[in-house]
């Protein structure tokens, strides 16, 4: 099986400081895979390397053959600003961004599948609300619906759950599993163990450093869990990158 992300001894980090060390391992094209480990343990960082936004310090990190446009990023939901004044469907519409430019009209064709895209996360008549006056769910249902738009065959959800009813997980939880029905490889950062261990196949327990990756019945073993509270409370925030030699 080929893989959408190859990772060979890969830190990440910020300002020569590693957040995630020594990093090797592979999620294969169409997996569906959830990042899970203790707060502060790298995974957002993780995310952010994977879609481009951030160059390894040290390792190799390939993504054979994909391109920024090739890849859905979604943030959590504190790192965007929804003080501009825009609507649902202007914000929706933004998916198109990936076919037509920033600065092609919008076809009457183009702006149907926004709202077909509205209706598909239960969104339907929310289209001329402004962004600002939605629920933290009803906000999750707008950026589900961009990337519903965006089309691509890799998606990254940094939190995707949280802060949101139950009702708009569960929904938004079955447009993930439908991405994975459609060989979209997605991986998800997430917090809910149950969660995981219902609905993704396969896991990526980091703290720090990996703790263990692949089938989620292997990786969410209490020793494995046990081990990553372990390390992620005996972490040293000052500490250097330290590398290790190839034989």
């Amino acid at each position: 099986m080929t893989a959408a992300f190859a990772l060979s001894d890969v830190t990440l980090g910020y300002g020569r400081h590693p957040a995630v060390h020594h990093l090797t391992g592979s999620f294969a094209t169409g997996s569906l895979t959830a990042v899970v480990g203790p707060n502060g343990s790298g995974k957002t960082t993780l995310l952010k390397g994977l879609a481009g936004l951030l160059a390894p310090l040290d390792g190799r990190l390939d993504r054979n053959g994909l391109g920024r446009r090739d890849i859905a990023y979604l943030p959590q939901q504190a790192e965007i600003d929804r003080s501009f004044p825009i609507s649902v469907i202007e914000t929706v519409l933004l998916g198109h961004w990936r076919t037509i430019g920033l600065f092609r009209p919008v076809t009457r064709i183009l702006r149907r599948q926004a709202e077909h895209a509205l209706m598909a996360v239960g969104l339907d008549g929310f289209a001329r609300r402004p962004i600002a006056s939605l629920s933290a769910g009803q906000f999750q249902r707008v950026l589900f619906a961009r990337m519903l738009l965006q089309d691509c065959p890799v998606i990254l959800l940094d939190e995707p759950f949280t802060a949101i009813d139950a009702k708009t997980m569960a929904d938004l939880l079955r447009v993930v599993v439908g991405w994975h029905g459609e060989g979209r490889t997605v991986i998800a950062v997430l917090h809910d163990l149950d969660q995981v261990r219902e609905n993704f196949p396969d896991s990526l327990l980091i703290a720090r450093e990996p703790i263990a990756w692949g089938a989620t019945t292997e990786v969410l073993r209490a020793e494995h869990l046990f081990r990553a509270r372990q390390m992620a409370e005996a972490w040293d925030d000052r500490a250097e990158i330290c590398r290790r030699s190839v034989a």
